[in-house]
């Protein structure tokens, strides 16, 4: 997973969303249910681009993610960006494997 650390970077991913669709992955360094979601995320076999946010560490990047998307800021999250929206997303223990595959199959 590759981490944003500007607005910049994210905006930019943002706009080519519509040619290619990616994961965004949002933890906080100090949760469980983070630490237990991003096991899933780093085993996770996908070709669909993965990044992440870490919400203390980039916070105005987080910030930048909930204005764009609409989407209330929660960690951990993972949201999938297509078309310049977020078009799914899962909160916590619902970050799983299976889900996230099945996610990918429906909605990519």
């Amino acid at each position: 997973m590759n981490r944003l650390k500007t607005i910049e970077e994210w905006r930019m991913l943002l706009e080519k969303s519509d040619e290619q669709p990616f994961l965004l992955f949002k933890l906080s360094m100090t949760s469980l249910s983070s630490v237990t979601a991003k096991k899933e995320m780093e085993s996770l076999v996908t070709d669909i681009p993965r990044y992440v946010v870490i919400s203390q560490l980039d916070k105005k990047v987080s910030n930048a993610v909930e204005l764009d998307t609409g989407v209330k800021h929660e960690t951990p999250q993972l949201l999938i960006i297509k078309g310049k929206k977020a078009i799914w997303q899962a909160t916590r223990y619902q970050i799983k494997q299976s889900v996230v595959l099945d996610a990918i199959a429906t909605y990519v």
